[in-house]
């Protein structure tokens, strides 16, 4: 008799592998699909991790040209070795990776090695190297994730016209490199091979950087990336990329139409954003609904409407990011559990790893007003703040929005050094409901990058202490 399992996950991505570790924690006999050779899905073969790993490298390297001497520290010029580089991002994926599939032994965890498709309510079919297997299973999650969206009529090869997987293994910096799209990833891999000696070129078909977020927040921080060097053509579309001999010609478009500029580079990042990943799931054949932007239809408890089916993560609706789709995989894992699980969407935060960092959570201004919320909002500015400036870090503010009548903290946005970091103190007061006054009456340690948030909140009482 074939093996039965309480659950099996398609997919080991961040949302796929978290569920699977929290279901087993709770008792069920779990099994996951993967297809790729090592566990950890786009965020940690392909995505988050090894761009973090060339992000922090190639920061180090920025510093030591140009920081180090204003702190008495004389190294001499670096010198880059990009292959030494790109080994320390091969091992923290081989290191996280290896992780997962030690978590997946510990907790009895069953790896099944195909691509997976859905049979029918209780049945997957894994087809592998070894031939094809049956798996029986009381529940199915489809944590299958995305891959990034292209872009009509431009040939992605990997080599000069990249995704972001491509531009985490090119083998010599550009001199030029186009950066087709100014979100999250765009500016993060931009400024990487910005730091390494490229000049970066980004073009964007809105007339603003990073969409979604507080728009004080992108201005001054576009104004920052300039400053390093970035370019920026903005309301602009990217309609054609030329190969040549000597490189790439791409033909830009203004989006409201006019005039069209030529634009040689060496290599283009599409970063135009990512599209859900359903390719061989056999949703149709199984009846499983998907929206028009192809994402998985569930209900509020992650089911599809195929009873004992639910989908997590980028393959969903909402924000495209791994700590949602980790969150949701504890979600469904505790409600098959016949527990409470849940998701709240209105405290999930978002970071930009360039430097300095942009995080974010809740509420932006812009939605605020949208939504026709009375709202007030306080800054405090990085060079008022005694650890920034020891630092050379004084880049950048806390930017704090409560509700007018209540003080309850709506959103908070920071621009700065270790912003992803700082951002969780405002995410947790907003978790338990908490003011602007609670977040400025808690003691905070001093000297601290962290005494800037709490004096944006004091902002907004009686005025903060020092500005």
């Amino acid at each position: 008799m074939a093996e039965r399992f309480d659950l099996t996950v398609i997919g080991t991505g961040p949302g796929g592998y978290v569920c699977a570790i929290r279901a087993a924690q709770l008792g069920m006999k779990v099994a996951v699909v993967e297809k790729w050779p090592s566990f950890g899905g786009t965020c940690l073969n392909i995505g988050c991790i090894p761009s973090k790993a060339l992000l922090h490298a190639s920061e180090m390297f920025e510093e030591a040209g140009h920081t180090l001497p204003q702190l008495g520290v004389e190294v001499g010029t670096p010198t880059l070795n990009l292959s030494a580089m790109m080994a320390h991002k091969d091992d923290t994926v081989a290191s996280n990776t290896g992780g997962i599939e030690y978590l997946f032994k510990k907790n009895k965890i069953t790896a099944f090695r195909g691509t997976g498709a859905i049979l029918g309510q209780g049945r997957v079919k894994v087809a592998g190297e070894a031939g094809e297997t049956e798996i029986e299973t009381t529940n199915i999650v489809i944590a299958t994730g995305s891959v990034s969206a292209g872009l009509p009529g431009i040939e992605i090869d990997e080599e000069r016209v990249v995704t972001s997987t491509g531009a985490l293994k090119l083998d010599k910096v550009p001199a030029n490199l186009l950066v087709i799209g100014a979100g999250v990833i765009g500016l993060e891999l931009g400024s990487v091979w910005a730091r390494l000696g490229a000049r970066v070129t980004v073009v964007e078909f809105l007339d603003r950087i990073l969409p979604g977020m507080d728009l004080d927040v992108a201005k001054q921080f576009q104004r920052m990336l300039q400053k390093q060097g970035f370019d920026f053509k903005l309301g602009t579309k990217v309609t054609d990329i030329e190969k040549t001999e000597n490189g790439l010609v791409a033909t830009l478009e203004p989006a409201a139409g006019g005039e069209v500029s030529l634009l040689e580079t060496d290599v283009a990042l599409v970063a135009i954003g990512r599209v859900p990943f359903t390719e061989g799931l056999g949703l149709d054949e199984a009846g499983i609904a998907r929206d028009p932007r192809g994402r998985v239809v569930t209900d509020a408890r992650y089911k599809t409407n195929i009873d004992g089916i639910y989908a997590i993560g980028d393959v969903i609706a909402g924000p495209m990011l791994a700590h949602k789709a980790e969150d949701e995989g504890v979600a469904v894992a505790e409600i098959l559990a016949g527990q409470a699980g849940h998701v709240n969407y209105g405290v999930i935060p978002g970071v930009v790893y360039t430097s300095p960092e942009v995080a974010s959570v809740g509420k932006t201004e812009e939605e605020l007003k949208a939504e026709g919320i009375a709202y007030k909002a306080a800054k405090f500015p990085f060079t008022a703040n005694g650890r920034a400036k020891a630092m050379l870090a004084s880049q950048g503010f806390v930017k704090i929005l409560a509700d007018k009548e209540t003080d309850r903290v709506l959103g908070c946005h920071i621009v700065g050094k270790g912003a992803g970091e700082m951002i969780h103190e405002a995410a947790v007061l907003m978790e338990f409901g908490g003011s602007a006054e609670d977040l400025a009456r808690t003691c905070h340690a001093h000297p601290t990058m962290s005494e800037a948030v709490r004096e944006a909140a004091m902002g907004l009482g009686d005025g903060s202490i020092h500005i």
